[in-house]
């Protein structure tokens, strides 16, 4: 049996082997689009090894002729000394789970490598800046150091002021607290290190967050994960380095725009994380215009390619770019609509199929409650309107206190930002509120997932987890307190306050008036969803409710 195949390969392989990640870039390399090389370890290494608590027999010696491979192709080596190579491992189920499972980032850059890298470029900071991320990556997802032991690092990385001495100390801290934690300390061996790595992430698939967002998503257990593996490409690099993610749509309206967000001098952890201030996507058409024109022709190939709307993740290092990431939108709401309704005008795709690309949940959503009047002192803070909808419920600052107060009524998760392990709290809550991230953050994008309101980037917010506390506007409120949020204008208010429903969509009228042509349409409910399902049962009589 073969466990790995390159991403560059001709041979068909469906997203169930390669996982969705993986069988994106494959889609990206066929369409001349800019991909790191690399390679996939395939799921079915993922299920054997979950079974029997080992790699595979003969992992061994195709991971080695895969990265001697990779090597070949990018003419470095992998741990250095020389030119060295570094690598990305991530997650990818032929699911999507967005944050759910583990990435290793910057894995190679051993002390030597590290030297190499600073000697190569003639910039010591970014060696060391690359080489903490690859420590707190490796400390956080193989070794299992906690985020709080972490927090120095994290603030290190985060400063992008902060000079070699600082980086050096940070990183002898995090190699400190490995060693602790795994005997030995970090491999010198990159072959090893990159072993460790991709056990880390088959047994991520089996964390309890990725359990939880299975249950919720209704994925099957027994799936596992791919591993991609691929050349690093440094956002990190310079002043015309970054990264970001793009819809080619807005995800919000599913308006035809670009809309997503950009971090320069980055990595790209840095922006789903909400970590770290963003700028709109299209910071880059100032920035860097190249870069900027590059990636709206990329989406528009993808839509044509798809038929669909799709989201991108993209590193730019010194003014080239790369896309590291591609799936369709999966929009909801009153964007899911939209965007059929659009397709289909545009004869992207039929009347029929823009039917059965929405579903009922779709329709219910798209008449969006938003919070219509409040007294100005009753404003707790305003952030940036994430996931329609509005949520009223319970102050929670920490997910196992919104896991516990649910029980008792709906809660408000108050967060400085989310990571996966919030994710049974995020399950738990009506609602979310964040002071930091952006639209693409992980707050943000698991929210819209679940259809639940969100606010991001409230940036005057302060959460207290250790006293149940949050602040804003010299207002302190604790646990418990009733509020509600806007997850399209972004105001999070004070009590109960009056709350209306926006009226019908005209995107919503022309997609019913498609199914009322299917159905006859006098003898059409007038309920809506009804409307829409009794269609897709004629256009395709073993059609199933998605």
């Amino acid at each position: 049996m073969t466990w790995i195949h390159p991403l560059s390969a001709e041979v068909e392989e469906t997203a169930d082997v390669l996982g969705g990640k993986a069988h994106g870039l494959v889609v990206l390399h066929r369409l001349g689009l800019p991909v790191p090389p690399g390679f996939v370890i395939t799921t079915r290494a993922c299920r054997d090894y979950l079974r029997g608590g080992r790699l595979p027999t003969g992992l061994d010696a195709e991971l080695a002729a895969a990265v001697a491979g990779l090597e070949a192709a990018t003419h470095r080596a992998l741990g250095g000394p020389g030119r060295p190579l570094a690598v990305s491992v991530r997650s990818g189920g032929s699911v999507s789970m967005p944050g759910m499972m583990s990435t290793v980032l910057n894995l190679g850059l051993t002390t030597a490598a590290t030297a190499a890298l600073a000697d190569e470029t003639g910039d010591p900071r970014f060696a060391l800046d690359s080489r903490l991320r690859f420590l707190t990556g490796f400390a956080s997802e193989v070794v299992g150091v906690g985020p709080e032991a972490l927090a120095g690092a994290d603030r290190a990385l985060t400063d992008q002021d902060t000079g070699t001495d600082r980086l050096t100390e940070a990183v002898r801290r995090v190699e400190r607290l490995i060693a602790e934690r795994h005997g030995g300390g970090v491999p010198e061996d990159a072959h090893r290190q990159l072993e460790l790595a991709i056990e880390a992430v088959f047994c991520s698939w089996n964390t309890p967050r990725a359990k939880t967002y299975r249950e919720l998503h209704g994925i099957p257990r027994d799936l596992g994960t791919a591993v991609t593996v691929q050349a690093m490409v440094f956002g990190n690099r310079d002043r015309r380095s970054g990264t970001g993610v793009a819809f080619s749509r807005d995800p919000n309206t599913g308006e035809q725009v670009a809309f997503g967000e950009a971090l320069f001098g980055r990595q790209g952890q840095d922006v789903v994380s909400g970590t770290s201030l963003t700028e709109p996507l299209g910071a880059l058409a100032a920035r860097e215009p190249e870069v900027w024109e590059r990636l709206l022709s990329a989406l528009a190939r993808l839509e044509e390619h798809y038929r669909d709307a799709c989201y991108v993740e993209f590193t730019f290092e010194a003014g080239e770019l790369w896309i590291l990431q591609v799936r369709p939108g999966k929009f909801v709401g009153r964007a899911a609509v939209r965007v059929a309704v659009d397709l289909a005008d545009a004869g992207t795709i039929g009347r029929e199929e823009a039917l059965l690309r929405v579903s009922p949940r779709h329709l219910t959503q798209v008449r969006t409650p938003r919070i219509t009047g409040f007294e100005p002192g009753d404003l707790f803070v305003r952030g940036l309107g994430a996931s329609p909808g509005v949520a009223v419920g319970r102050v929670a600052t920490t997910a196992d206190s919104a896991a516990r107060l649910a029980s008792r009524g709906p809660v408000i998760l108050f967060r400085p930002e989310t990571s996966p392990l919030d994710m049974h709290g995020l399950a738990a809550a009506a609602g979310v509120v964040t002071a930091r991230g952006g639209p693409t953050s992980h707050a943000a994008v698991v929210a819209r997932s679940m259809g639940k309101p969100a606010v991001v980037g409230a940036a005057s917010l302060t959460v207290d987890a250790a006293d149940g506390r949050v602040r804003a506007g010299g207002r302190t409120l604790p646990e418990g307190t009733l509020i509600a949020l806007d997850g399209t204008g972004g105001e999070v208010v004070l009590g109960r306050p009056r709350i209306a429903t926006t009226g019908a969509d005209p995107h919503v009228r022309r997609l019913l008036a498609w199914a009322d042509d299917i159905t006859g349409g006098a003898a059409t409910p007038q309920d809506e969803p009804t409307r829409l399902t009794t269609a897709q049962a004629l256009l395709r009589p073993d059609h199933r409710t998605p």
